[in-house]
């Protein structure tokens, strides 16, 4: 049997590959390859509302479901994603009600939308992440270290996928450029991004109230 890794959600990008799409990308636990999952735009949304801990006025279907459940004393112990065929993810949700345990298949994009929710762990095999994970490279390796903020500049978010590269981006943008990236996020509906430019505002405000 595969041995198990732990994953998290390391977030959402625009999909390189299909119009429209978006990239779910999981990220290993204790390593340093990540895993894209194409997902269509309202499974990112909602995706993106769980990462953002927002409340929407009526509740959507994975809001209602991770309600459902817990109304009847029925708890999400773990995702399981547990094969890779031809381009798609299989996905299955393991569920106690304290005397029984069933496991529910489902779209991987569904099962990380519950986990969120709930907080449960998020696991795949081994063979997958060694089929799947990509290793992203430094882009301080690409440029040297007097032009890597120019080079870096040129970029737009979607084309950073290390998070500590996209964190130094972020520090780069004037204060202008980030409020106005931020209504341009909100006006699109874009929540990852709107939380993105949002928390890089609160940090510069926090660093500014400690001096």
């Amino acid at each position: 049997m595969d041995t198990k890794i732990k994953l998290r959600v390391q977030g959402l990008t625009n999909s390189q590959i299909q119009s429209g799409a978006y990239a779910l990308i999981l990220a290993e636990e204790e390593g340093a390859r990540r895993i894209p999952i194409i997902v269509g735009t309202s499974e990112a949304q909602s995706i993106a509302i769980a990462l953002e801990h927002i409340t929407p006025p009526r509740p959507l279907t994975h809001d209602l479901f991770v309600t459902f459940a817990q109304a009847f004393g029925i708890q999400l112990r773990e995702v399981f994603i547990y094969k890779f065929e031809d381009g798609v993810f299989y996905s299955e949700l393991l569920f106690d009600d304290g005397i029984t345990q069933v496991r529910l298949d489902s779209r991987t994009s569904d099962a990380i939308a519950i986990a969120l929710r709930v907080k449960c762990d998020i696991y795949t095999t081994d063979q997958i992440v060694a089929e799947c994970g990509v290793v992203l490279e430094d882009a301080s390796s690409m440029t040297d270290k007097d032009d890597e903020e120019y080079a870096l500049l040129d970029k737009e978010p979607e084309d950073i996928e290390d998070a500590e590269e996209l964190k130094k981006w972020l520090s780069l943008l004037d204060e202008d450029e980030l409020t106005e990236r931020l209504d341009e996020a909100v006006s699109d509906e874009n929540y990852e991004y709107a939380k993105m430019y949002k928390d890089e505002i609160r940090r510069r405000e926090e660093e500014d109230e400690a001096e």
